[in-house]
């Protein structure tokens, strides 16, 4: 297993999720690792789940939506080994009935919150950037356009950022249908016949969890070797 012992982690939109679940798997390494995100309450919440592990985890206020919250929390808060990127809400609906407010709030969440932190955040160039996207991207759904094109804009972002950025490794990963806290607003009947749709036409038969994304990410952090590429972590569902 490989240990991230005197490295400094920052996982935006750590609370909950995947990033909890990515925050987690840093911390049992042994990284200092600091959990991000606009609620102070989740990230007490984050960090007293997360105590007690190897690694010493912390909590900050950020609102990636925000270009002075970034600005300042960039400058206040020192360089990093590894920073990843899970946050950014995409409300679902058709182009021609979600509200373009909403759409773009989107977009500024998911894609332009992610730019943000890309731009801001001091990474050290033998660390790495990871973004989280959607398998989307390559294989959208009926009212999920909006979601296709920010995640396919978050790949490709990935893929300039390692060119612009080298010798720091920039990469994706883009998680299929999981079971976290985005999905506790529908119908638990409905929401656990989404998940028994999902297991009987993915090849795995089962619905993803956010550990399945974390270990994804741990791997592009680990592999010195890997920039400018996209983790599908999907259970097969781009091709189911």
């Amino acid at each position: 297993m490989n240990t991230y012992e005197d490295q400094r982690v920052l996982v935006v939109g750590g609370t909950s999720g995947v990033g909890l679940a990515t925050g987690r798997e840093f911390a049992t390494r042994g990284a200092a690792t600091v959990i991000a995100s606009r609620s102070p309450q989740r990230i007490d919440a984050a960090v007293t789940e997360l105590s007690g592990l190897p690694g010493a985890v912390t909590g900050h206020t950020l609102d990636i939506r925000s270009d002075d919250d970034v600005e300042r929390f960039a400058t206040d808060s020192g360089e990093y080994d590894h920073v990843v990127v899970t946050a950014g809400e995409t409300p679902m609906g058709r182009v021609d009935t979600l509200p373009l407010t909403d759409a773009y709030a989107a977009m500024d969440s998911k894609f332009w919150g992610a730019y943000r932190i890309a731009r801001a955040v001091p990474v050290r160039p033998s660390g790495s950037l990871t973004l989280l996207a959607g398998y989307l991207s390559q294989r959208p759904g009926r009212a999920s356009a909006l979601q296709s094109a920010i995640n396919a804009a978050l790949e490709a972002l990935a893929r300039g950022l390692a060119l612009e950025y080298a010798p720091l490794r920039v990469n994706a990963v883009s998680p299929g249908l999981l079971r976290t806290p985005l999905w506790q607003n529908l119908n638990p009947a409905d929401r656990e016949q989404m998940y028994k749709a999902a297991e009987s036409r993915l090849p795995v038969a089962r619905v993803g969890d956010p550990a399945d994304v974390a270990q994804a990410v741990l791997f592009l952090t680990a592999n010195a070797y890997t920039t400018g590429t996209t983790v599908y972590v999907d259970g097969g569902g781009m091709i189911a």
